[in-house]
């Protein structure tokens, strides 16, 4: 597997604003996302736990998604296991000015931990770099499923698929019951969830209503619909002290992409190099950029 990463971040970006063609590859299936994110990186739990640990759990957000054949919670059935709502643990994403595949800086959804400027990830090698993220698109490519490379090909042209043999070394695909407290997780409480689950369908979710479902993400045994209460209530603290720099600066590209007039996803932007003020000055962690070494310019997988 190869892929040229350099310019393009498509898969760490929501670039529908700005594509010739609509996309929504991703709500084709019975269950819609109360969400609207595209490419949400569904965590694992031990995903969860190495941002717990290292102070960013303000950097998480759930995925629910609705179903007429599972709980209603809020007066919306959402999807359940056990009559316990079913949630994916994902990154948070910021409207940032980037300006991917050569267009000029536009306000787009992208993943929280993206520079802007290199269109690099800031974690990509760390202990926090998610493991569906590494093994990116390798699955894809196992599946025989389209990958973001192809769509970015489709829209822009270029060569982001250099390779599509799928590497040996991926991770196991988890589905089905295995998925279940690895991957697939459950609230243990929907009474928990009044007021939740209605601000999750209107995109107005809370720092302390992500913070339960990254408890609950933690405390979870695998494959079963078990919680350690314990765990979960010292997770759930943990959660509600993170104040990181991805947290703060997600509050000021909010705030900055709200003085837009009108819409902002899709409107013309400032230089990203903004980035510098507002995520590396509270500490983000620096890129290499593309001339740090000649092989950047193929996969950060």
């Amino acid at each position: 597997m190869e892929v040229n990463c350099e310019g393009c971040a498509g898969c760490c970006i929501d670039w529908r604003a700005i594509s010739p063609e609509p996309s929504d590859h991703e709500r084709r299936g019975p269950r819609q996302p109360l969400d609207d994110a595209y490419n949400l990186v569904p965590l694992t739990r031990d995903d969860a736990r190495a941002f717990l640990d290292a102070g960013l759990a303000d950097a998480l957000t759930p995925r629910l998604w609705r179903d007429e054949d599972g709980v209603e919670v809020d007066g919306i059935p959402v999807s359940a296991v056990d009559g316990k709502p079913a949630f994916f643990l994902g990154l948070r994403r910021a409207l940032k000015p980037v300006a991917p595949f050569g267009t000029d800086p536009t306000w787009l959804p992208t993943c929280a931990f993206l520079d802007p400027a290199t269109l690099q990830c800031r974690i990509h090698g760390a202990e926090t770099y998610p493991e569906e993220c590494a093994d990116y698109p390798g699955h894809n490519l196992e599946l025989d499923a389209e990958t973001e490379c192809e769509r970015v090909e489709a829209a822009f042209g270029g060569e982001r698929l250099l390779d599509d043999d799928a590497p040996e070394s991926l991770s196991v695909f988890l589905l089905g019951p295995q998925a279940l407290g690895q991957k697939v997780f459950v609230f243990p409480e929907p009474d928990r969830l009044d007021g939740v689950v209605a601000r999750a369908a209107d995109g107005d979710l809370t720092a302390e209503d992500r913070a339960l479902f990254t408890a609950a993400a933690i405390s979870a045994a695998p494959g079963t619909t078990n919680v350690d209460r314990d765990r979960f209530e010292a997770a759930l603290a943990e959660a509600r002290d993170a104040d990181s720099w991805v947290g703060r600066a997600i509050a000021d590209w909010r705030a900055r992409a709200d003085g837009t007039e009108g819409d902002a996803v899709g409107a013309s932007a400032p230089d990203p190099s903004l980035a510098e003020r507002v995520e590396d000055d509270r500490g983000a962690p620096a890129t290499p950029g593309w001339n740090a070494d000649d092989s950047d310019s193929n996969s950060e997988h």
